[in-house]
């Protein structure tokens, strides 16, 4: 990758050179590879320059300059998407436009519960920045340390909170916007009611920059936690987690802020993979469940309320055994051996990866129809699925048998996915839960996509973006 395939032309790299100076670009190959290297590692990109704008004004500027020559722009946040959507193409006559330099925390209004921030904030900033005020920001992820919160909106990026706070859609009050052809939409309202016509933002929401960039958001924030409880447990099965979700709602005053399930497997590579980690309980069992309560009340009562949780799946037979954390540290513990499930995946070997939804009612139902039928296509495979089950997310991720390299087990990633991607589907589900479409999930979303919703996201698309600049190749 030397770039020097690229086609864009000298004058409008000159002329974004003087839009944002040499502080603003990168233009040696060897630092410009980080960019265009997806997170995984299954695509690699080119480009001539990363261009780095310090503010609205000169993101306006440099898209329509690109506007008026044609110009495709990739924009970027923390280069963290999990699907190729924020990489250039092969070809290299693509600009890739990081917001990493706009990483400012505007204002913060703990009596409005709003945080304004710009895109190229990092997550965990803006948590320490709403922490400051002694509120919360619920958005968390694993790669919060260094996802941006523009990509997270372009993303509509889920997490761990979901069940509670809902997806990063409904944690944004307004946000600002440059379209396609250099004009800035200021849409930074902190209003929660605003009903003149179309909600505009939540067109960009989502859209993985192929409708606009993302370059500053006002963001919804909410009490801080000062009871927080934690529960590990072993369950029966995936069922008797949903009755314990359902009961464990309404026995909390739906104070259920994290609901997660994972599979012996995962945790076996936890343990063989990632170092200090170990089992919270005296022996291993089949299917674990990670709850979590929080309030904001200091002495709200959780405690107690956790213990009566699991206490009554217990005499029910549906948690054979359980414990709950005694200090923070404890918390962090358990959590670390949710979170460091793909980490110590990756490290076991090849895995074909799935980021499915379906009613939490159906998860029973997808699980036991997809293991049957990955199992029958390919023998000995291992299923090492993990996720979200509170609002109905699965990582139903797979790793080749212990007989077979890498190369081989890949041959039957069309067929593992057409599986997986039936059964969700077919009960009512998605493909892409949180993670997007971008260049993975293309092929896929024409496929399963109606007709009809692709057309309207097509005309979308030709209306706002009628030279089709912005992130060419993505979604659609």
């Amino acid at each position: 990758m030397d770039g020097s395939t690229h086609t864009v032309s000298s004058a409008v790299l000159d002329g974004i050179a003087e839009i944002v100076g040499e502080k603003g670009l990168i233009r040696d190959q060897a630092d410009i590879e980080p960019y265009v290297i997806d997170q995984r590692k299954s695509y690699i990109g080119a480009t001539p320059m990363v261009v780095r704008p310090s503010s609205t004004e000169e993101v306006s500027k440099v898209v329509a300059l690109c506007a008026e020559s044609g110009t495709p722009i990739v924009p970027q946040g923390g280069n963290t998407g999990l699907c190729g959507g924020a990489t250039p193409s092969e070809a290299g006559d693509q600009l890739l436009l990081s917001l990493t330099r706009m990483n400012q925390v505007r204002a913060v209004d703990p009596l409005n519960y709003t945080l304004i921030a710009e895109a190229g904030v990092i997550l965990t900033d803006i948590q320490k920045a709403a922490d400051d005020n002694d509120r919360l920001f619920p958005l968390s992820l694993g790669a919060e340390g260094t996802a941006r919160i523009g990509g997270n909106i372009a993303t509509n990026a889920g997490g761990t909170g979901v069940l509670r706070y809902g997806n990063t859609r409904e944690l944004v009050v307004g946000i600002e916007v440059v379209l396609p052809d250099g004009q800035i939409w200021d849409g930074l309202s902190a209003l929660r009611k605003d009903n003149t016509g179309y909600d505009l933002k939540q067109l960009f929401i989502g859209s993985e920059g192929t409708l606009g960039i993302i370059t500053a958001c006002v963001l919804k924030l909410f009490p801080k936690p000062r009871d927080v409880q934690t529960g590990f447990a072993a369950v029966r099965d995936v069922s008797a987690a949903i009755e314990i979700l359902a009961r464990a709602r309404a026995a909390s005053d739906d104070r259920v802020t994290a609901f997660e399930w994972m599979a012996r497997k995962g945790l076996d590579l936890v343990f063989k993979n990632i170092p200090g980690a170990r089992d919270p309980l005296s022996q291993p069992y089949s299917e674990y469940l990670l709850i979590e309560l929080t309030s904001g009340h200091e002495e709200g009562g959780l405690r107690e309320t956790l213990e009566g949780i699991l206490g009554d799946a217990m005499e029910r037979g549906e948690v054979l055994d359980a414990t709950i954390a005694e200090s923070r540290q404890q918390s962090a513990d358990i959590w670390k051996l949710r979170e460091t499930i793909p980490e110590a995946q990756a490290i076991e070997g090849t895995g074909v990866k799935h980021d499915i939804s379906v009613p939490v009612s159906s998860m029973p139902e997808f699980l036991e129809r997809a293991n049957a039928e990955v199992a029958k296509a390919v023998d000995g495979v291992q299923i090492c699925a993990f996720g979200h089950i509170g609002d109905g997310n699965a990582h139903y991720n797979l790793n080749q048998p212990d007989n077979s390299d890498g190369e081989t087990f890949l041959k039957y990633k069309e067929e593992l996915n057409r599986i997986v991607h039936d059964i969700a589907t077919n009960l009512r589900g998605s493909i892409s839960a949180e993670h997007g479409i971008g260049q993975l999930k293309r092929e896929e979303l024409v496929h399963y996509k109606s007709p009809i919703a692709l057309d309207v996201m097509r005309s979308i698309k030709a209306a706002i973006d009628p030279k089709q600049i912005m992130n060419p190749g993505k979604v659609l």
